[in-house]
């Protein structure tokens, strides 16, 4: 998917093949299948052009990424505390995109307040601290169901590593 993302445009298997064989080996059937998945599952949609399957992402990698988080959010048997505890992990920079996104869903006098700048700040106005806002075996934000995102092709270059 990450490729698809980046390159905003309709990708052919023969495409994205050549572009991840220039950090490591894979097999062109293996790329085919996870292409076919990811069209199954209904992150992307192809239209045939000759021989071959064009895949266009059905949404973007924001709203992907929303809808895991809403899914983890969801999840949660106390979804206030996860909150808490989430807010209590954001980097400073992190709580400033999302301030700028509350301002952006919730203009004027009537919109939400925004979020504290301080990080203890979220955890104290749950009554407790992050890391224990929903207790020991809580769910996390990356517990979500395997099936989500499982079959999602991630560009792991940073790592140094495939998969």
């Amino acid at each position: 998917m990450t490729r698809v993302w980046q390159w905003n445009r309709p990708v052919t298997v023969r495409e994205v093949l050549e572009d991840l064989q220039r950090e490591r080996s894979i097999a062109y059937t293996t790329v085919m299948t996870v292409m076919d998945n990811l069209h199954q599952k209904g992150w992307v949609r192809r239209e045939v052009d000759g021989r071959a399957y064009r895949y266009t992402a059905v949404s973007t990698r924001a709203a992907y990424s929303a809808a895991l988080m809403n899914e983890a959010w969801s999840r949660s048997d106390n979804p206030a505390a996860a909150l808490v505890a989430f807010f209590g992990m954001m980097s400073a920079e992190q709580r400033e995109a999302l301030n700028d996104a509350v301002r952006i869903i919730s203009p004027g006098p009537g919109g939400v307040a925004a979020l504290p700048t301080d990080p203890g700040a979220a955890a104290a106005a749950g009554g407790g601290t992050a890391d224990t806002a929903e207790g020991p075996g809580a769910e996390t934000a990356t517990d979500g169901p395997a099936d989500v995102h499982a079959d999602v092709p991630v560009d792991d270059t940073a790592e140094g590593g495939g998969r």
